[in-house]
Parts: C-alpha cells; sequence; structure tokens
C-alpha cells in the first residue's frame, strides 16, 4: 500500500491489536496488501526506518502463515529497544488474537 486512502481505509475498517512495539491493523479481502509506518515520536529517520525494516522482515517470515487481507503495522517507541525474538513472539500473539493466522 502507498496511497492514504488505502491506509485510511484499512485504519477506519479494521481490527486491530496494540503490543508494546507496534500497532498491528488487520482487514480482511481477497488479495494480500501490507504497509508499515513510523511516526516521528519513534526518532529520527533512522530509526524510523530501522523499525519498518524490522517489521518487513518479520512479514515476510510470517507472511506465509497469513490470510490474504489488509495489514498495516504502526511502529511504536518501544520497538527500539525490544530485541528480535520477542518482537516475533509478540507479532505473532497479535495475529493469533485478531484471527488473521491461516490454521
Amino acid at each position: 500500500m502507498k496511497r492514504t486512502d488505502e491506509f485510511s481505509l484499512v485504519y477506519n475498517n479494521s481490527k486491530k491489536w496494540h503490543f508494546e512495539g507496534a500497532v498491528v491493523f488487520y482487514k480482511s479481502g481477497l488479495e494480500k496488501k501490507v504497509g508499515f509506518t513510523a511516526s516521528k515520536k519513534v526518532g529520527n529517520s533512522v530509526k524510523r526506518n530501522r523499525a519498518r525494516r524490522r517489521l518487513k522482515a518479520l512479514f515476510r517470515e510470517l507472511g506465509d502463515q497469513l490470510k490474504s487481507g489488509s495489514y498495516v503495522f504502526v511502529a511504536k517507541v518501544k520497538i527500539d529497544s525490544m530485541d528480535y525474538i520477542s518482537l516475533k513472539k509478540s507479532l505473532l500473539w497479535s495475529f493469533k488474537r485478531l484471527n488473521c493466522l491461516e490454521k
């Protein structure tokens, strides 16, 4: 996803789950779309890009297990202090709570 209206559609009409490092939005659909954001609260551009890269890497790793639909990941300030394992566990728990894992 690249356009603001696509992000807004997911923000307004989806299920969401917060965890320590990010917020995950999920809206079911026919194809798999994904978007990543990090506000200036996360830090300077280096920290924001690192947060997005970490979320992208996790999505690439776990994306095969997910149902089709639109996903938006919003990085939070604490993502910088989380290690990869705990971030992955939290993200898996979020997917389970949002009921978007394929069985």
